[in-house]
């Protein structure tokens, strides 16, 4: 007898999740270290350039006004590289019910203070890409959008698991 399509709603959720979530935090990361300056730099200079990106990201984490300039300046030299890593641990699928666990973690938290930052009115740039971005009620549609659609990946992954694949499942025939 025939098995069924191993393509089904939640497993496109999870595919489509990977990619899009993955991809989002590996170029969140990147564009935090290398962004703000565009211009070709010698690679000796190259070192320079990444430290006043993530001066400049701390900076963006101050403006919450959640941590102080030292909690800042931690989230602001770890999170592009948790971030990288993150992502691409997302695209590469090892253990992917852990990282998807902790993307949607890390980005219920940034939703959160995105939102209490934009229901107390602070006029900050959102920091999300590192390029100066305000932030708007976009800005919290967009992180919305993404958490939900971590959510459902993280728990059709874990709804996944408990069953058989279908190209190894054995017929009950």
């Amino acid at each position: 007898m025939m098995q069924s399509s191993p393509l089904n709603v939640r497993r496109t959720v999870i595919w489509l999740g990977r990619l899009l979530i993955g991809g989002i935090f590996v170029y969140a990361g990147y564009a935090k270290l290398v962004y703000p300056n565009h211009n070709l730099w010698p690679w000796f200079m190259l070192k320079f350039s990444v430290s006043a990106n993530l001066s400049t990201f701390a900076f963006q984490v101050e403006s919450y006004k959640v941590v102080g300039s030292d909690g800042a300046s931690l989230v602001a030299y770890t999170l592009p590289f948790v971030e990288i890593v993150l992502g691409l641990l997302l695209l590469i699928g090892w253990q992917f019910r852990i990282w998807a666990t902790l993307a949607s973690a890390i980005l219920f938290g940034f939703l959160c203070l995105v939102t209490r930052a934009y229901l107390l009115h602070m006029d900050i740039n959102c920091g999300c890409f590192g390029t100066p971005e305000p932030l708007t009620i976009m800005t919290v549609l967009r992180d919305s959008a993404l958490v939900v659609l971590a959510v459902l990946m993280t728990v059709f992954a874990y709804q996944e698991a408990r069953k058989a694949h279908p190209w190894t499942a054995v017929a009950n025939s």
